[in-house]
């Protein structure tokens, strides 16, 4: 990974945060993306350079306006002299059923999961193919199996899946893409999530009986980024093998 750039959509926080610090540690360089994090980005950036100075850019952006996509990009180019990677990790979270869902939430839902990762990934498609490089896609595994009570994220993640293999086959044979399925890894912000009984049932469907940790997302980012040539167009499930338990 070393002198590679690496550009992590919601880099700042929880899961993103693993994966830049995992990736910085490798040798890259990072492009981190943040909306509203600011904070906790400047504090990230200011971690990772302590570490190795001027290896991190701070790129803000509201990935839901698609004019600010190829903005992200270009800056990254223009700041570090070229771009690898792009991973897609940002992602809004929360339960919608049927009777729930309106537009607004079809624009977020959509817009944060599917929308954004296939308009970076045109934007960033030129630069990736002249450096064969490679795009990752943080899924879920219920993008195969849907989670009850969350209707569109189901759906959203069900369709980012679709978009991993189409771009892997748009961009071959120069840009692989992939993508991580996370299960248990950490708890989501909102939702009834804080509640004992609720954590100990989902992780008692994983066959491994504990919760991953977000470096085990992180680890395999970098593994299809920087030591998997010949893998492209995959899902990898990192779950504790709650996937094949439900």
């Amino acid at each position: 990974m070393k002198g590679k750039v690496v550009l992590v959509t919601g880099g700042a926080k929880r899961v993103g945060a693993a994966i830049c610090r995992r990736l910085h540690a490798a040798g890259a360089n990072i492009a981190l993306h943040y909306r509203s994090s600011a904070q906790e980005a400047l504090a990230l950036q200011a971690e990772l350079e302590a570490i190795r100075p001027a290896s991190v850019f701070c790129v803000q952006a509201d990935l839901l306006n698609l004019q600010d996509l190829p903005r992200m990009v270009r800056d990254t180019v223009q700041h570090f002299g070229h771009l690898d990677a792009l991973v897609n990790n940002a992602s809004s979270f929360y339960a919608t059923t049927l009777a729930e869902v309106d537009e607004a939430h079809w624009t977020d839902l959509v817009g944060t999961n599917l929308k954004a990762p296939l308009f970076l990934a045109q934007a960033a498609a030129s630069e990736l193919r002249h450096r064969h490089g490679a795009i990752v896609n943080i899924v879920d595994i219920h993008a195969e199996r849907p989670m009850h009570g969350h209707l569109l994220y189901s759906v959203a993640k069900a369709g980012l899946v679709a978009l991993t293999r189409a771009l892997a086959q748009e961009l071959a044979p120069h840009v692989r893409v992939n993508a991580v399925a996370p299960g248990v890894i950490i708890w989501p912000e909102e939702g009834n999530w804080e509640d004992e009984a609720t954590r100990k049932k989902i992780v008692e469907h994983t066959l491994l009986k504990r919760e991953g940790e977000p470096d085990d997302i992180a680890r395999t980012v970098q593994f299809l980024i920087s030591n998997a040539p010949y893998i492209t167009g995959q899902i990898i499930n990192v779950d504790g093998g709650r996937s094949i338990n439900l």
